[in-house]
Order: structure tokens, then C-alpha cells, then sequence
């Protein structure tokens, strides 16, 4: 009896472990962040260089967005896409670069990244640390490079079939700072920063992008990984210290679908992430006079990283579930260029995972069968034997052993499930490339929300059926009540999920009723046999 309640208290588990991981980026909604231009906003990173220099930066400007003006603190502050001194374009993306040498401003230009007012969507918010923004050690010449201009080689370049270089230059007092800046089409940068003197540089990525904003508990922040293959993730607000990686191949801040990075897969880079004064990290990477690296602003599709640099492809974060969700990925992606559709792709995949699971399914559903036809009995031993705990699981395991059932049958196949749905829905949920994704009719994007919530009360209805066929032998009221009222619970969830992630959903529950009906043929056939077996032996 006991191995039953263990069953009994895993299912409810798994259902309140889902109901946790879709509800409470509900009830607890991620704050939009704000970008008030006439409030002074301090980041830790600006006030503070990176771990071995903290002491000597004191002295720094307290934002790169106010420390450029020379007017008092108390005057509205200035936003730096009114200083712009180079724009770089190319069919894919609009760069502009500030008067502080960064990339003030970033848009990528596919209807996909358009928002509801039919404008391109901007990467960045330049109240905060923008890419290729550089800081140093020394507080008097960080102070100095924060109010000191750069002078631009040209302030508009035009990007082919063919890469275009932009040279920035700063004159500081202590010497002269040069960014040579190499762009490509897709996206991706050569980086070269020299200092004319001797100098600890740190250079960042910027502060993550900024475009999405939804509600689903996703990944967003910093990741940095090494050249041993090992990934450090520091998520938004989650950041308690500054962490130092000294042999970095990736450095790259991150929202749900874009990143801003730098990556240098020949000569490791010297990496640290800093903490900002909410607790967001803040990636830089140093040099001593001098620092050649690559960088890549964009969104996170896999094949442009894979065409840079197939490593590159490690700057896709998928959260705990990266070791399955990944493989997962790339055989949807085979699928996908194989039939031309992701929302075909997403329900292949999901049938292929169904067969691949199909044996386990089919021995614990069958185990499971078994134990709802021997509830009553086992009802009746509680009933027997409810005051000799010891008694009633003997008999217990002997009514167990007679029949052939097992309690703990149908916990593998749950098991499995578990860490292959949390998977799928970071894959589903962070993937890039359903953005703009057209199924079928109304559905135009599987990144967004079913518009006539046809796919979440279908797979409501679909749950209810799976409920129905499946064997339950829950005797507890309060557990039964939770199922019963699962399936609504969960549509009411779904009808703001992306349509990708509740057509994967309904797939699935469409392809357990299937297999659920032939189960119970299956073992409506296996009773029989059974029957005519006893029969047999007791003619004999």
C-alpha cells in the first residue's frame, strides 16, 4: 500500500509541479523595466570596475548616459541616440554608434521584429551599459572617457555583399583610444581596441537586450563559457557577486530571443561579470593596452550562429533542460527543413517522441490497468486491515504478486516524461525561429498566442478525454477532485501560451488517447486470454 501512495503522491506532484511552472509567472509577473530619461539611474558597474579593480574606481561618473554631459546631475538627462556619429547598415540590421563609441542603438529589419505599431523593435536601452562601451581601471581616465567625444571615420557606411571597417577614435589626456570595427552582413563584428599606453581596458557587450517582456519564466542575463565547455549563467536579479573566468570563448548578454556577445574560439578572452545595483549582471572583458575579439549582435537563430562558428551555437541557453532541450532542437530543425513548416515539425517531433516511449507507455499503462481493476480489493484489505499497517501490506503485496501488477509500473514513463516536456517547453518557449512561424489559417505566429484561443480549448477538451480513458486508482476525494479539474485549470493557462508550445501540447494529448484506446484493447484482449487460461486449467 505504501508503494501505491508513493505513486499517488508523485502524479499529484508532477501536476503541481506544473501548475507552479506555467502559474507563477502569473500571479508574479516580471517587471517592465522602466526608462525614464529625466531620472538619474546608477548601475554598480559604472560606480565600480570589474573584481580586481574595484578600490582604484571610485571616482567613476555615475551612468555613461549622464557622465557624458557636462551640465549639472540635476538637469534631464540626455538619451545618446541624440549623439549619434555613425550609422551602419545592411539589408538584416540598422547599427548606430554614439558619441561615446557604443552601439547606442540596434534594429533588425524583418517584419518579424516589428511591434504592434508596424516599428521596427530597438534592441537596447540606452540608459544602461551599451555594447563596445569601454571602462578602465584608473578612475581619472575612466572619468576623462566618459566626457571625451569620439571622432568616426565615416558617419554612414553601407554594407553589401561585402564586410565595411569603422574606425573610432578618443583623444583622453593619457592617451588615445582606437576601436577598429569590422561589420558584416549577418550580423557578427570584428572588434580591435588598442590603447596607445599601457592600460587595464574592459570592454562589454552591454546590458542584456530588452524586447520581450512576457510573462513565461524564461532565462535572461549573462552567460559566459570557457574553453573547457563549461557554461556560467548568471540570470537577471539573481546576481550576488562578481564572477571572474579567465579563459572565456563566449561572453554575451541574452534576452528570450536576441543577444548582444563577444567570442573569441582562438585566443580565450579574460572575462568577468559584474553586479549592478539591482542585481542584474554586467559582462565585460579585459586587455592590457589592447583587446581582439569578435562580436555578434542579433537574434539567437541557430543557423546564422552555426554559420559564424558552429561553437557559437553554445550562446543558445535553454535553461536547466539545455543537455535535452538542445538535441531536441536540432532534430526539430531537421524536420522542419524536411517538410517546410514548424507547426508540422512541432507534431512529427512530438509523435516521433511518442513511439520512442511507446514500450514504457505501453508497460505502464497495462500496470496501471491492472491496478484499477484491483482497487476495490485493495479498498477492502484498507478496510480489514486499516489498524495492522504490517498485515495489510503483506496482503497487499500478495494480492500484488498474484495478479501480476505492479504499483511502481507506471511511474517510469512519468518519470521520463517529465524531463522531456520541461525540454520541450524551454525549446518551444526560447526558440527564435517561431517567431513570424505560419501553420495553418489563423495561425500566423507559433511564438504568439493562438488570436481565437481555438488550439488551448481544444487541448482542454483533449485533456478531459485523456482523463476519461485512462485508468485512475486514486480512492482519496481531494486527489480525484484535482484531477477532475485539472483540465480546465490548464486551458485556462494555455490560452495565453504560444501557440507552438499548446499545439505540442494537443498533439500529445491526441496521441495518448490514441494509444490509451489501444492499450485498453490491448488488455480488454489480455483478460480474456487470461480468462480462458483459468477456465482451461480448471477443466483440467
Amino acid at each position: 500500500m505504501e508503494q501505491q501512495d508513493t505513486q499517488k503522491r508523485m502524479l499529484i506532484a508532477m501536476v503541481l509541479s506544473f501548475a507552479i511552472l506555467v502559474g507563477y509567472s502569473y500571479i508574479f509577473p516580471p517587471k517592465k523595466p522602466s526608462r525614464d530619461l529625466n531620472a538619474t539611474t546608477q548601475t554598480t558597474s559604472a560606480s565600480k570596475a570589474p573584481k580586481s579593480n574595484i578600490a582604484e574606481q571610485k571616482a567613476a561618473p555615475a551612468t555613461p548616459a549622464t557622465a557624458k554631459n557636462t551640465q549639472p546631475a540635476s538637469t534631464p538627462t540626455q538619451s545618446s541616440k541624440a549623439n549619434i556619429i555613425s550609422t551602419i547598415k545592411s539589408k538584416n540590421y540598422i547599427f548606430k554608434i554614439d558619441n561615446l563609441g557604443r552601439i547606442a542603438s540596434a534594429k533588425l529589419l524583418k517584419d518579424k521584429y516589428k511591434d504592434a505599431n508596424g516599428n521596427y523593435l530597438e534592441l537596447f536601452d540606452d540608459t544602461k551599459a551599451l555594447p563596445l562601451e569601454v571602462r578602465f581601471a584608473d578612475a581619472s581616465v575612466n572619468e576623462a572617457a566618459f566626457k571625451i567625444n569620439y571622432e568616426a571615420s565615416s558617419s554612414d557606411i553601407e554594407i553589401g555583399d561585402a564586410p565595411q571597417t569603422l574606425i573610432l577614435t578618443q583623444k583622453l589626456p593619457s592617451t588615445t583610444i582606437t576601436k577598429k570595427l569590422t561589420f558584416y552582413p549577418d550580423g557578427h563584428y570584428d572588434i580591435d581596441v588598442q590603447s596607445s599606453k599601457p592600460l587595464d581596458i574592459f570592454l562589454t557587450p552591454g546590458h542584456r537586450p530588452e524586447v520581450d517582456h512576457s510573462r513565461y519564466l524564461l532565462v535572461r542575463g549573462s552567460l559566459v563559457r570557457d574553453n573547457k565547455g563549461v557554461t556560467t549563467t548568471v540570470e537577471d536579479g539573481k546576481a550576488k557577486k562578481v564572477e571572474s573566468i579567465p579563459d572565456a570563448t563566449i561572453v554575451s548578454s541574452f534576452d528570450r530571443y536576441d543577444a548582444s556577445l563577444f567570442y573569441n574560439f582562438d585566443a580565450p578572452m579574460s572575462a568577468t561579470i559584474d553586479v549592478d545595483a539591482s542585481n542584474n549582471p554586467l559582462p565585460f572583458v579585459s586587455g592590457k593596452k589592447s583587446i581582439q575579439i569578435h562580436g555578434y549582435i542579433g537574434p539567437k537563430e541557430w543557423k546564422t550562429l552555426q554559420k559564424i562558428n558552429p561553437e557559437l551555437t553554445n550562446a543558445i541557453e535553454f535553461g536547466w533542460f539545455t543537455f535535452l532541450s538542445r538535441p531536441f532542437f536540432k532534430v526539430m530543425l531537421i524536420i522542419k527543413d524536411y517538410v517546410g513548416n514548424w507547426g508540422w515539425a512541432i507534431i512529427l517531433f512530438t509523435l516521433l517522441v511518442k513511439l520512442v516511449l511507446f514500450p514504457l507507455s505501453y508497460k505502464g499503462m497495462m500496470s496501471m490497468n491492472k491496478m484499477r481493476e484491483l482497487a476495490p480489493k485493495i479498498q477492502e484489505l484498507k478496510e480489514k486491515y486499516g489498524k495492522d499497517p504490517m498485515k495489510m501490506n503483506q496482503q497487499t503485496m500478495e494480492l500484488y504478486k498474484k495478479h501480476g501488477a505492479n504499483p511502481m509500473g507506471g511511474c517510469l514513463p512519468m518519470l521520463l516524461q517529465i524531463p522531456v516536456f520541461f525540454a520541450l517547453y524551454r525549446v518551444l518557449l526560447n526558440a527564435t525561429e517561431l517567431q513570424g512561424a505560419h501553420w495553418i489559417g489563423w495561425i500566423h505566429n507559433l511564438a504568439d498566442k493562438d488570436p481565437y484561443y481555438v488550439l488551448p480549448i481544444l487541448m482542454g477538451v483533449s485533456m478531459f478525454v485523456t482523463q476519461k480513458l485512462q485508468p485512475n486508482t486514486m480512492t482519496d476525494p481531494m486527489q480525484k477532485k484535482i484531477f477532475q479539474w485539472f483540465p480546465a485549470i490548464m486551458t485556462l493557462f494555455f490560452l495565453t501560451f504560444p501557440a507552438g508550445l499548446v499545439l505540442y501540447w494537443l498533439t500529445n494529448n491526441i496521441l495518448t488517447i490514441a494509444q490509451q484506446a489501444y492499450i485498453n484493447h490491448a488488455y480488454n484482449k489480455y483478460k480474456e486470454n487470461l480468462k480462458r487460461a483459468n477456465s482451461s486449467k480448471s477443466e483440467e
